[in-house]
């Protein structure tokens, strides 16, 4: 898995040639924060996503009748749809109001959607009492300052590449994807993979 350091999706074992070295043995200060990494992604039993930043691009498109329309990846959506056929809870917790964003969202199937949230801490305390999930099992993704009260208080903090410096200096990982560009079709698929539950074809 890659963070701001680069991670693979083996074990987190070193290779001395042919030879494998014990872990307690081998491994450097960086090293070991990177099986710590290891470790938050297999507790992850729940993913919470912004919208505006990360499941789009930021950009807002204007028509003449004021209407604020956003695209999404369709690679997101299926890796979304991947993970609730795997047992994955999945919540979206936004700032915004879009009748667009919230069908879309129903067609994949999440019935999570948290919207008009000015506080997302709180929203995110209604996904965990609704999904009967702790903070310690929850991957949240957010790309702007809005979304730090929660990337704080679980195991597995996540960030577009394009997210604000505040976000990506806290995160454990930086998806190389930018917002609507998808990186939450990395995410997402660094988490199943690493936890053997991606699907195979």
């Amino acid at each position: 898995m890659e963070s701001q350091q680069q991670i693979s999706n083996g074990n987190p074992e070193t290779n001395a040639g042919s030879r494998l070295i014990p872990v307690s043995q081998s491994l450097q200060p960086i090293q070991l924060e990177l099986v710590h990494l290891f470790d938050k992604v297999r507790a992850v039993k729940a993913l919470v996503f912004d919208v505006d930043g990360v499941l789009t691009n930021n950009n807002l498109l204007v028509n003449e009748a004021g209407e604020l329309l956003r695209t999404m990846h369709v690679r997101d959506g299926q890796a979304i749809k991947w993970a609730l056929r795997a047992g994955f809870h999945i919540g979206v917790i936004t700032g915004g109001r879009s009748e667009g964003v919230k069908k879309r969202l129903a067609g994949l199937g999440v019935e999570e959607y948290y919207s008009g949230v000015e506080h997302k801490w709180e929203a995110f305390q209604a996904f965990l009492q609704r999904t009967n999930t702790l903070v310690s099992e929850v991957c949240y993704v957010g790309d702007d300052l809005p979304d730090l009260p929660v990337l704080r208080k679980v195991v597995l903090a996540c960030c577009p590449a394009d997210a604000v410096p505040d976000v990506l200096a806290i995160c454990d990982y930086v998806s190389p994807q930018p917002g609507g560009q998808a990186c939450v079709r990395d995410i997402i698929e660094k988490v199943m993979k690493l936890q053997d539950k991606w699907p195979e074809y």
